[in-house]
């Protein structure tokens, strides 16, 4: 049993040193890459470079307007995080607790979007956003508001499917005591579910949020020059002339930054919101 057990522990820690390498040499590639000079880049590659430079990390905000590309995701991206968590837990908890006609119905439809490609919708919303704001004068197309509420629909059926199962695991006495005490229905959720589903939220939120930072088909086609995100004006370091590949490198590391440190803050509640809908 101890020969056994040995064996195990040495397997498992020879298959994650694997796929930590595995997945780590992308980042080195890139970190390589990005402080090399162009020529060096595009001759052979070697992970050491014959020449140390920062240069690539100062130009990549002049190649192209990467900051405003930077704040330009953040709003989109935090913009529909925001929405898409308020939407969804009011839903998810009027899903979960309250029985309605057309109850399984609308969770059923709701999740069923998922399973139609997302550029079924690039037409259609792209001649809505046109009509809408021709005959409103309300400006959807090449705005953050309108890319916002293009995200809203990628993240909010799978948000509120994942609050609904997160909030039948929470107990209704919780409820039950909070109507009790005094408390109405909102003040029971604002006060009492919703940190009790906290980890759930969280990871809805970091689900919303990776959805509309990367995503690059929409942000392609329903933005313009002054609203462009990151995920579309990383391609500007592309010309017809050359392609500044240290600089695309540089400017990948840079903008992961955001992300990578997000993640790591909230990984705690991301891990027990996806794991305790199963375990409660």
């Amino acid at each position: 049993m101890i020969g056994t057990s040995a064996s195990f522990r040495w397997l498992r820690r020879f298959l994650l040193t694997g796929l930590a390498v595995f997945a780590a040499t992308p980042v080195l590639v890139m970190l390589s890459s990005s402080l090399k000079p162009l020529q060096d880049v595009q001759g052979p590659f070697r992970w050491i470079p014959s020449t140390l430079t920062l240069r690539p990390y100062l130009d990549i905000w002049h190649t192209v307007p990467l900051g405003r590309y930077l704040v330009n995701s953040l709003i989109v991206a935090g913009g529909s995080t925001v929405c898409s968590v308020l939407v969804a837990v009011l839903a998810g908890y009027a899903v979960s607790r309250y029985r309605f006609r057309g109850r399984r119905l609308f969770t059923v439809t709701v999740l069923s979007t998922q399973m139609f490609p997302g550029i079924l919708f690039l037409l259609p919303l792209f001649l809505i956003f046109v009509n809408v704001g021709n005959a409103t004068g309300v400006a959807l197309y090449g705005s953050r508001g309108g890319l916002i509420l293009t995200y809203l629909t990628f993240s909010l059926p799978f948000s509120i499917w994942m609050l609904v199962g997160y909030f039948d695991s929470v107990p209704r006495d919780l409820d039950e005591a909070a109507l009790v005490d005094g408390c109405g229905p909102v003040r029971a959720l604002v006060r009492i579910i919703v940190p009790a589903a906290l980890p759930g939220i969280v990871a809805v939120a970091v689900y919303a949020f990776m959805t509309a930072w990367g995503e690059v088909l929409f942000a392609s086609v329903l933005t313009d020059d002054r609203t462009r995100t990151l995920a579309v004006g990383l391609q500007g370091y592309a010309t017809l002339g050359d392609v500044y590949w240290n600089q695309v490198m540089a400017a990948s590391l840079v903008v992961s930054v955001p992300v990578v440190a997000g993640f790591l803050l909230l990984q705690r509640f991301l891990v027990a919101g996806l794991t305790a809908g199963a375990v409660k």
